[in-house]
């Protein structure tokens, strides 16, 4: 059994990104946060954190990381049963979301949870397909994932799909593409991705023009809203979700370079399979407003 004081020093350091910014936030000395992961490493016989800027955990480090979150959210099971407070009072949530479901639909199905639970918000903003990485490698409690198979340890529910149509502005579409979506033209147009990991768009290419394609020149933007607004600008072209271009598409601002394809990402959320009270309410918040709201905006 290991001390839950070194480990908490331990998941500190790595969550607030620096050893001061852990004494801090524990309250100690920047010496007494080193003294303890020194003391941990010394008890498992492995170096936890690699000493770079930010900090970094090990694989060993990262899985007692995981160990003592999953410890902290059982605690407060326990605290809520015997109607204790908490162990500090407020529980944090670490949750990984897609930008998508951020902008949209996310927010909006937890709200009524956030407003009767004392918890507080810690959310990393990744691709769907990044996302089950920080479940994995213990960083967050939970994850929207486009991925349906719950990983070990793990319990997963559906939430609802997303659609998504390859746009770009009339003019841009009679500029780049006169003859169609053909493949001397997508290796001269310019496309918009999300990230580098962001690969929907090859999905309706492939799709479209077979699984050879030439080099695409390609603008990163990592924000929908600034994506969609390049896309509206004429800028370039790249795949929208419905819900954010079904106005500009009906007013003929928008118009698909790829009719009938339409690919759609269904969403689910994965979470650590703990007996934990305030995990199952979130969860439960969680789904319930997503199968609602994704229905809408389908």
């Amino acid at each position: 059994m290991y001390d839950y004081r070194l480990l908490q020093a331990l998941t500190m350091v790595v969550q607030e990104g620096g050893f001061e910014r852990a004494a801090r936030a524990l309250h100690l000395t920047q010496s007494a946060v080193s003294q303890r992961i020194k003391l941990l490493e010394e008890e498992v016989g492995q170096v936890l954190v690699v000493r770079s800027t930010p900090p970094e955990a090990t694989a060993a480090g990262a899985a007692l990381i995981r160990h003592c979150r999953q410890v902290a959210l059982l605690e407060r099971g326990i605290a809520e049963e015997l109607s204790l407070e908490g162990p500090e009072g407020r529980t944090s949530l670490r949750v990984a979301v897609n930008t998508d479901s951020l902008s949209t639909w996310f927010i909006p199905a937890i709200s009524d949870f956030l407003a009767r639970e004392e918890v507080l918000l810690d959310l990393r903003v990744l691709d769907e397909e990044m996302t089950h990485r920080l479940l994995r490698d213990g960083e967050v409690v939970g994850c929207v994932s486009a991925r349906a198979k719950a990983m070990q340890g793990c319990r997963v529910e559906p939430l609802g799909g997303i659609r998504y149509r390859l746009l770009s502005t009339p003019a841009f579409a009679a500029r780049w593409f006169p003859r169609g979506l053909e493949r001397e033209a997508v290796g001269r147009a310019p496309l918009l991705a999300f990230t580098r990991d962001d690969l929907l768009h090859m999905r309706v290419l492939r799709a479209v023009l077979g699984r050879r394609l030439p080099p695409i020149p390609r603008h990163y933007v990592p924000s929908q809203e600034q994506l969609l607004s390049l896309v509206s600008q004429g800028l370039a072209y790249g795949v929208v979700p419905d819900f954010q271009s079904r106005e500009l598409r009906a007013a003929g601002a928008l118009v698909e370079l790829a009719p009938g394809e339409h690919p759609v990402v269904q969403l689910h959320w994965h979470c650590w399979n703990l007996d934990s009270p305030l995990l199952r309410r979130f969860t439960a918040s969680l789904t319930e407003g997503a199968q609602e709201l994704l229905a809408v905006m389908a």
